[in-house]
């Protein structure tokens, strides 16, 4: 499956301007583009809300070449529960951790050479102290499972990943070599999502979209949203198939073609982003009018 790419991995967030301090300033990606929406995604992208919303994508490059994150931000929920089913993202960059030394950024030792870091929310980083690598500094995403053989199973048949390595506690799973892995790590209990739970999006030509679709059925595998059109205001329409593994984990395959133009670099992103924020009177309308306040779900 050398023609499928990990693209992202996406967040809720409930702070921008912590949120966007952290990507910028500690780990040192960049924000490629960002969308105000009116109205909830058809595609939960956004979560189970129906309300105004933005996303920002940031990463180290180009979505086309690199794993980036997607923040979802939710006008007027500020906080969600977090669960075990995220258990963080590795990165290789000993520049991530200089910044977090000199922003005073909570830095807590793991190993010899490696660090974990907390963005706003909770959601944690592993920062690997090596220069970064030629392509992607995102080495993997790592979620956990409670049954591991049955994950591996899903992953690998029905969503037609390759096995790199496996130990008795955890695979590590992908496409092809020199991208981003999926890594799945048993935990040893059932899977809380919380509410702060996110979704993994991976690309495939947009042909093998109904394919996968219809294997999913075949295996009375969940299918969270059938194949749908996704618009974007100003850019590229996209096609996407929706689907969760046995931990509920979210999966979302979007057709490669469209995705490739949707995804272009946008100078301005920073300062769409900064212009979002400073236009944001959520926290003054929700004092307001407190019965009308977002809760995460």
């Amino acid at each position: 499956m050398t023609s499928r790419r990990a693209l992202h991995f996406v967040f809720k967030v409930g702070d921008r301007t912590k949120t966007a301090e952290f990507y910028r300033d500690v780990l040192g990606m960049q924000f490629l583009r960002h969308e105000e929406f009116e109205e909830g995604c058809k595609a939960t992208c956004n979560g189970p809300y129906d309300g105004k919303w933005s996303k920002s994508m940031v990463g180290y490059g180009p979505e086309d070449s690199h794993f980036v994150t997607e923040l979802t931000y939710n006008y007027g929920i500020k906080d969600y529960k977090l669960g075990n089913d995220f258990q963080g993202i590795t990165i290789q960059s000993n520049k991530a951790v200089q910044n977090a030394r000199s922003k005073n950024w909570p830095l807590v030792p793991v190993s010899d050479g490696l660090y974990s870091v907390e963005a706003p929310g909770g959601y944690k980083f592993y920062l690997v102290d090596q220069a970064p690598p030629q392509g992607d500094p995102v080495q993997k995403v790592t979620l956990g499972v409670s049954n591991l053989s049955k994950s591996t199973d899903y992953w690998t048949k029905l969503c037609g990943m390759t096995l790199y390595e496996q130990t008795d506690k955890s695979v590590l799973l992908g496409y092809s070599e020199g991208q981003c892995k999926l890594e799945l790590k048993a935990v040893g209990a059932t899977i809380d999502r919380g509410t702060a739970y996110g979704r993994v999006a991976f690309s495939c030509p947009r042909d093998q979209l109904a394919g996968i679709e219809s294997s999913m059925k075949e295996s009375s595998q969940a299918i969270l949203t059938p194949l749908v059109s996704l618009d974007t205001p100003g850019k590229a329409t996209v096609e996407v198939v929706i689907v969760a593994d046995p931990d509920a984990h979210e999966i979302c395959f979007v057709g490669g073609e469209a995705f490739r133009e949707l995804s272009q670099v946008d100078p301005k992103a920073d300062a769409l982003l900064d212009e979002g924020i400073k236009a944001d009177k959520s926290d003054e309308y929700f004092a307001k009018h407190p019965e009308r306040k977002g809760v995460a779900k």
